[in-house]
């Protein structure tokens, strides 16, 4: 049985190799994933080691707010300058320099843009020397109030030189600057893994870096000779207290990359999620694959049950090539994910600023996904076809047809009930009665009901499949290739569910981010009364910030009859971790919102007082006049009044602190700006006088309301762009199952399209009906992937209707290119197969066994 089988393998080349391509590219998304997270990893591993390679230890005050990894930067505490005397008195330290260093100094280029790094940190600190990792490589430190450095890979991107006067934003508003000094770092690195760093000197850099003087975020520690790190630390700890942190240098590398390494596991996780809906839809492929082998070799597998194999033997034979054909494409999956993490890593790294990338390597959890994964969906797809091949009585070697279509019965039933318990996951999910395990609940939903819609296509397949040939029934080939996509049903619906999958994701995704553009639009158009909006597109973890004082500017501005400045941070409200707001006019606030009190006053807000939503105050147990300690990012904890509860609504909820109490938050700069004007006044008449405020302000611009809608709502355009190209690969999978399933069907089909030549059809109608077979099925299965992916959207959006997005939109013209699409991409699968089936010997194929 096993030369049999080998010997069936290396006769059909060609079958191998399309049954198998469906594994190659889902077994490449698995291992490129991890072997891009791998190379990140062992890249920011180096970076962070070089980093701190001077650093014996590290002391850091304990910062007011603990952050998550996706809650923002975490805000380094300030601490006397009295700390860095104290450490440098303990016994083993041989040096100790204060440092300051923190995120959002951004330079102005030449262009009067604010340079961006797109990612990695843009830091401004206070120079403390040339050593053995950074080093000037023009000019000299600064030593003017009035005077910065920064690093190569800053200046490149701002194409600045020494000599130039360049505008700084920091805590503070623009500040104007020579750039004295330009440094690099050993290795000839332009930066550290893309970072803009600018520093000044040590009293400018504790103002505008940490807001205060006299201060240091924090100290470096040498050891003296004979003193181990470890030993060093302890001794600081002690002699600093519990309002510190203290860590070796080595450890400080270790978390940094911890860190970031966790961030790549959350994008690691999204690259696993999108190979398994290219591994579902290659499962469709296969199952075809082997089902229509196993058809074509009936009177085979009869022939080896006559002769003495056991059903045992046969379900053998055809599992063992299934396991050929898995390895063969998990080695060549493995392969190409080496290739496209590689490729992957390299773009990220040039993204990143010029990463110095590690070598590329094969993590075991590379290889062991790519086998167990290639080897597990292919022999899977491929165990129902071999029971199949297993119940061939012997005595069909007889017979000169293939085994009969069965009936649909079982099939439908089993449909009905995948589907049903799909719905019922996804209703848990989408109803919030999950729990804990809301997200798994829905994509188990997601799951089963593909598989059922797919189990369920074979009974409507016949119908539908009829009603789309009709086009095509006037045409003699036409007709044919309607008859043959109908007359093998579950062969149809397989390969068209191939194809439904992937656009019933798009379809669905598209959906809901079509219905969330429009509701948020609407709810902004209702909500907000202001004309004229001041923001900036934000693009890294630091939103766009503007000078408060463009706020009092704008209040002089004739036709101008409220103006509020919104402030934004995370703070411990209550012990509870929360994003808070601070409003510069709580009056205009309420009246530019709409809101409305529920209890006590909204309209003011004295020092000490805050304003609450209805939701967040009974979450919170709280009513006017009720105490909340509340702990800024920056100072020390202090206690708030409710003053006045709100009706929140979906664009505005939360807590909201008076704008002297933003002094205090990670960024003491408003981040929006609202312009309510005066009847009649034209926004087009305000908005160059507002623009010329904001001169200093290059982050930030003013648009109209509707301007600004569209721009908020628009961001949503590039994920939705993102999850498509990464769906494309799904669909390219389904592609290749119409070939195959084509290609199949015409090896299936010699003899009979012999003797369709024989009695006249011409080459060119041989092509065309096949065409006409792959429009059909193609053209059926983004008929069902548009009609799932909508219902499902639909579903999803009236879950969320409680969230604010309460307007369904179908995205007609787009599900109207998906069907279009989907004919085109018929023809295209067509063309191998139908080239084939025309250069068929008439002769030859009518004496075909």
């Amino acid at each position: 049985m096993f030369r049999a089988t080998l010997k069936s393998l290396l006769a059909r080349k060609v079958r191998l190799i399309l049954s198998g391509l469906a594994v190659v590219l889902g077994v490449m998304f698995v291992s490129g994933a991890f072997v891009l997270t791998d190379t990140l990893g062992r890249s920011f591993d180096s970076l962070f080691a070089d980093a701190y390679a001077e650093v014996d230890v590290n002391v850091a005050a304990k910062p007011k707010l603990e952050l998550g990894e996706l809650e923002g930067e975490q805000l380094a505490t300030p601490f006397p300058a009295a700390t860095v005397e104290t450490v440098r008195s303990v016994d083993g330290v041989a040096e100790a320099t204060g440092v300051v260093t923190a995120d959002g100094a951004r330079l102005i280029g030449s262009n009067g843009k604010v340079v961006t790094s797109f990612g990695p940190p843009q830091l401004g600190g206070n120079w403390t020397g040339e050593s053995d990792l950074v080093r000037l490589r023009e000019g000299r430190e600064p030593q003017a109030d009035d005077e910065i450095v920064i690093n190569k890979g800053l200046a490149d991107a701002g194409r600045v030189a020494v000599g130039d006067r360049v505008g700084v934003l920091t805590l503070q508003p623009r500040k104007e600057f020579t750039i004295v000094g330009i440094f690099g770092y050993s290795g000839d690195r332009d930066s550290l893994g893309g970072a803009n760093e600018v520093m000044f000197t040590t009293p400018v850099a504790q103002q505008l870096m940490l807001g205060e003087s006299d201060v240091f975020s924090n100290v470096v520690a040498t050891a003296a000779d004979g003193v181990s790190d470890e030993q060093l630390r302890d001794a600081v700890a002690a002699a600093v207290g519990d309002g510190y942190v203290v860590k070796t240098g080595e450890q400080l590398s270790a978390d940094a990359a911890a860190g970031l390494k966790e961030g790549l596991s959350f994008f690691n996780r999204i690259l696993l999620g999108f190979a398994a809906v290219a591994l579902l839809v290659g499962t469709f492929l296969i199952l075809n694959t082997f089902s229509i082998i196993v058809a074509q070799r009936t009177r085979e597998l009869a022939l080896l049950r006559a002769v003495g194999a056991s059903g045992k033997q046969i379900i053998g034979s055809v599992v063992l090539e299934a396991i050929a054909v898995g390895l063969i494409a998990s080695v060549f999956g493995l392969a190409a994910g080496i290739g496209i993490g590689a490729l992957l890593a390299y773009l990220f790294g040039n993204l990143a600023g010029g990463l110095a990338l590690a070598g590329v390597g094969v993590p075991a959890s590379a290889v062991i996904g790519a086998f167990g994964v290639g080897l597990v969906i292919t022999v899977l797809a491929a165990l129902l076809p071999a029971l199949r091949a297993a119940r061939i009585p012997p005595i069909a070697a007889m017979q000169d047809v293939a085994t009969p279509d069965r009936p649909l019965t079982k099939v439908t039933v089993g449909g009905a009930l995948v589907t049903a318990i799909g719905a019922t996951l996804l209703f848990l999910g989408l109803g919030g009665h999950a729990g804990d395990s809301t997200l798994a609940t829905i994509l188990g939903g997601v799951l089963f009901s593909f598989i059922g819609v797919a189990l369920l296509t074979p009974l409507i397949s016949r119908p539908v499949v009829a009603a789309l040939g009709s086009v095509f029934s006037g045409w003699v080939p036409g007709k044919l290739g309607r008859l043959n996509s109908g007359r093998n049903p579950r062969r149809t619906a397989i390969t068209a569910a191939a194809l439904m999958v992937g656009i019933a994701l798009v379809t669905g995704i598209t959906v809901i981010l079509d219905s969330a553009k429009s509701s948020i639009s609407g709810l902004a158009q209702d909500s907000i009364s202001a004309e004229l909006v001041i923001a900036g597109a934000q693009s890294g973890p630091r939103p766009p910030t503007f000078d408060p004082a463009v706020l009092d500017e704008a209040k002089a501005i004739p036709g101008v009859r409220l103006v509020d400045g919104e402030y934004g941070d995370m703070a411990l409200v209550g012990g509870e971790r929360t994003w808070v707001g601070a409003s510069s006019e709580p009056s205009a606030l309420v009246e530019m919102f709409g809101l409305t009190a529920t209890a006590g006053d909204i309209g003011r807000l004295g020092p000490g007082q805050m304003l609450i939503s209805s939701d967040a105050a009974e979450s919170r147990g709280l009513s006017v006049g009720s105490t909340v300690p509340v702990q800024l990012a920056r100072g020390d904890e202090r206690s708030y009044t409710v003053t006045g509860i709100y009706e929140s609504t979906p664009l505005f909820g939360g807590v909201t602190l008076p704008a002297e109490a933003a002094r205090d938050f990670s960024i003491p700069q408003p981040i929006q700006g609202y312009l309510q004007l005066e009847s009649g006044v034209r926004a087009a008449d305000v908005l160059p006088r507002v623009e010329a405020l904001l001169a200093d302000s290059p982050e930030v611009s003013v648009a109209d309301r509707d301007a600004f809608i569209e721009q908020q709502a628009g961001q949503l355009d590039g994920l939705l762009q993102m999850i498509q190209i990464l769906l494309a690969l799904a669909i390219v999978i389904a592609v290749l199952g119409i070939v195959n399933t084509l290609a199949l069907s015409v090896l299936e089909r010699t003899r009979e399209l012999g003797l369709l030549r024989a009695i006249g059809l011409r080459r060119s109608q041989t092509m065309g009906m096949i065409t006409v077979e792959a429009v059909v099925i193609s053209v059926f299965g983004a008929l069902l992937g548009v009609v799932v992916g909508a219902g499902l959207g639909a579903a999803v959006v009236e879950a969320l209707r409680d969230e604010g997005i309460n307007r369904l939109v179908l995205p007609w013209g787009q599900m109207g290119v998906f069907l279009g699409l989907a004919a085109i991409i018929g023809v295209v699968a067509a063309a191998l197969p139908a080239i084939r089936a025309a250069r068929i010997n008439v002769l030859g194929a009518i004496a075909h066994d």
